[in-house]
């Protein structure tokens, strides 16, 4: 009598779990796009200068060197760039092609 009710339980279970896995997957896939729009790209490295206020040199995980401008759109504090440089932390930023080229960030974390 009991086999069935801890069946249920298991499946029921199972259930929610794949739903949990299933909101985290799409949210961390959407959500970026949500908070700063389609078109703005990823990266993921760290920060290894900063220079002109906040503008900064940066390297991917994958090595590639790239320069920022983070003018008045751009969502990261300087105290808070700075932080990650003296801790050589992760960082992650969001940023756009503009004219010339230019990788115009949109926020830095």
């Amino acid at each position: 009598m009991a086999f069935p009710r801890v069946i249920a339980a298991f499946i029921i279970l199972l259930l929610i779990g794949s739903f949990a896995v299933a909101g985290i997957g799409i949210t961390s896939w959407l959500g970026p796009k949500l908070a700063h729009g389609t078109n703005v790209k990823h990266a993921a490295g760290k920060i290894l200068s900063i220079q002109n206020g906040r503008d900064f040199t940066f390297l991917t995980k994958e090595g590639q060197h790239m320069s920022f401008e983070c003018r008045t759109q751009c969502r990261g504090s300087l105290g808070h760039m700075q932080r990650h440089v003296a801790e050589k932390a992760p960082t992650d930023v969001y940023y756009i092609q503009g004219p010339g080229n230019i990788l115009q960030v949109i926020d830095v974390d």
